[in-house]
């Protein structure tokens, strides 16, 4: 739909501030000082009251959002007295929970070195955040670039609470990463000389963000799940199973991973999956909805892998830290929370207010672009309020032919243009509305840099891992991270699987973990894994069906609660 007329005021402002913003130039950068009390009074991280610790498991007393907390001491979705592990449906060297771009990976590279490997794949294979990543994946392979600057850069953009061996591995891995994506089939965008064609972004002082136009993800994930299925056709060790998540890991009477427990989406049927090592690739948390944001998350994002490995003791690292993408869709609603990239920004769109007035620079660091919208929005009231009810600001996305000249949106853009443009909002002539959007989950799984965790058999990769951003990502870092350790998982998880030897499967940890909820007094947590949200009026029972789990005391769009299947 066009813009409705309540809001055709504003976008006017905006139009007739061009030439002033364009003489005038960018706002200067925040200065450090201010750029941490911006942050401190206005992110969602620092709401105190949307936070509790943790009273279980191997991170108690950490902080973690509400909504986590719930779901990691929440009750198994299995009563492990009723299992028969003697009844095993696939045997395995690596089991990979999870198939988009990590998970994808640590398969190809586990196989490359002599595994056999099963990928448990919640939805289709491939389906994941990966294929909605649109900028592009960060490399540090410029002449004027170097590891080292790569380092600095995203330490930086962390609040220097990374762990620096993870950094370390995430930037001098980063070259290799591209040309391995390129030596699968990835296309990636070149100059006229058949260089990288490379930009900048939030918070990074080089031009190292390699990109397919606007849906890097999408083509990357293509290459990755082309690759799996020509393995598996020409005989490879490589097979996959789709709409079956994992609910539950097994161990063994050693304390190591020795396989899953999956679930059947449509029969409930369970697989008992015994496996030498496995990798958890299971993707973010965005679906659960954190203080009711909208997010740029794909269906099963729901922090399956982060229940799953606190249930075995393996603990979280920076879980009171999530990222809000300052440019999430504000309007139209059909496409609310939906990502509107950054590289919007770094080809040259600047944020403004309702009165066409430029606030911040538009490539901070994600935390602080997101913090100065929200000051503008609920402090300085210069917001945009929609006919839903939301507020956004504007995204000035016409700057960019005015500064590189016309076509450039339709050129480097295709994939945002084709998005507005279902609504008639055409984003070479006309601004788009923003808000931020729950984006990625910058903590979870203690790693080390070979991605193995603190229990044996078990490895992780992708964005269910901690520690690699510290307190906030910047932009193409997460797509590289996919890659650089899910290829570290997928070797040293077949390494481990050459020389482990299991001993009998259990289930003691799920009976252990269920004593402590009851001596705890937590009887009532919700059922964990979520799995899938379920957006159905609750009001309105559907005839047949009959829910897995809970319904959530969470109500992140008004009185439409989400309910754990």
């Amino acid at each position: 739909m066009p813009y409705p007329a309540s809001m055709e005021e504003s976008k006017r402002k905006v139009e007739e501030t061009r030439p002033k913003r364009l003489e005038k130039g960018l706002l200067s950068r925040i200065p450090a000082e201010e750029r941490e009390a911006l942050v401190n009074k206005f992110h969602p991280d620092y709401k105190k009251e949307q936070f509790r610790e943790l009273r279980i498991g191997p991170s108690k007393g950490s902080r973690a959002p509400l909504e986590i907390a719930d779901l990691l001491e929440g009750n198994s979705r299995i009563d492990p007295d009723r299992i028969d592990l003697d009844k095993v449906d696939f045997d395995v060297d690596v089991l990979v929970v999870g198939c988009g771009g990590a998970g994808g990976a640590s398969a190809l590279l586990a196989e490359e070195n002599g595994a056999n490997v099963l990928i448990s794949s919640k939805l289709r294979l491939g389906d994941a955040n990966t294929i909605g990543a649109q900028a592009g994946t960060q490399a540090c392979d410029r002449p004027n670039d170097s590891p080292a600057i790569h380092y600095l850069d995203a330490m930086g953009g962390g609040h220097y609470v990374n762990v620096p061996e993870l950094v370390e591995a995430l930037v001098k891995d980063s070259p290799d990463v591209i040309k391995w994506l390129e030596s699968l089939g990835v296309n990636w965008d070149k100059e006229p000389d058949n260089s990288y064609h490379e930009l900048s972004g939030g918070g990074a002082s080089r031009r190292r963000l390699h990109s397919c136009k606007d849906y890097t993800g999408l083509e990357e994930m293509r290459v990755i799940r082309d690759e799996i299925r020509q393995r598996n056709l020409h005989g490879k060790k490589v097979d996959w199973v789709e709409f079956e998540p994992a609910i539950e890991l097994i161990m063994d009477d050693k304390g190591q991973v020795a396989g899953a427990i999956l679930m059947d989406l449509e029969t409930r049927r369970m697989t008992i999956v015994r496996a030498k090592a496995v990798v958890i690739a299971a993707g973010g948390m965005g679906r659960t909805h954190i203080q009711g944001f909208p997010t740029t998350n794909h269906y099963g994002a729901t922090a399956d892998g982060l229940v799953l490995a606190y249930r075995v003791g393996c603990p979280l690292v920076h879980m009171d830290t999530m990222q809000y993408h300052p440019t999430g869709a504000a309007f139209p609603p059909q496409i609310l929370g939906f990502l509107v990239t950054e590289k919007v920004r770094t080809l040259g769109a600047e944020i403004v207010n309702g009165d066409g007035e430029q606030f911040v620079h538009p490539l901070e660091a994600r935390d602080t672009e997101a913090s100065a919208e929200i000051r503008e929005c609920k402090e300085r009231g210069k917001g945009v309020n929609t006919p839903t009810g939301e507020v956004g600001l504007w995204l000035d996305s016409p700057m960019i032919d005015i500064l590189r000249g016309q076509g450039t949106v339709a050129r480097e853009l295709p994939a945002m243009v084709r998005q507005f443009g279902r609504f008639n909002i055409d984003m070479a002539k006309e601004p788009v509305l923003v808000y931020p959007t729950l984006h990625y989950q910058n903590g979870g799984i203690v790693i080390k840099a070979d991605a193995s965790t603190p229990v044996p058999g078990l490895f992780a990769a992708g964005e269910c891992e901690g520690g690699v951003h510290g307190r906030n990502r910047l932009i193409g870092n997460s797509t590289l991270d996919l890659f650089v350790f899910g290829r570290r998982a997928g070797r040293a998880a077949a390494q481990w699987a050459k020389e482990v030897k299991l001993g009998k499967l259990t289930l003691d940890h799920v009976r252990k973990w269920q004593r402590e909820i009851k001596e705890a007094g937590l009887e009532e947590m919700p059922v964990s894994p979520m799995l899938l949200p379920n957006y159905a009026n609750q009001d309105r029972p559907v005839p047949g069906f009959q829910p897995l789990g809970q319904v959530s005391p969470y109500t992140p769009f008004g009185d439409r609660a989400i309910r754990w299947i």
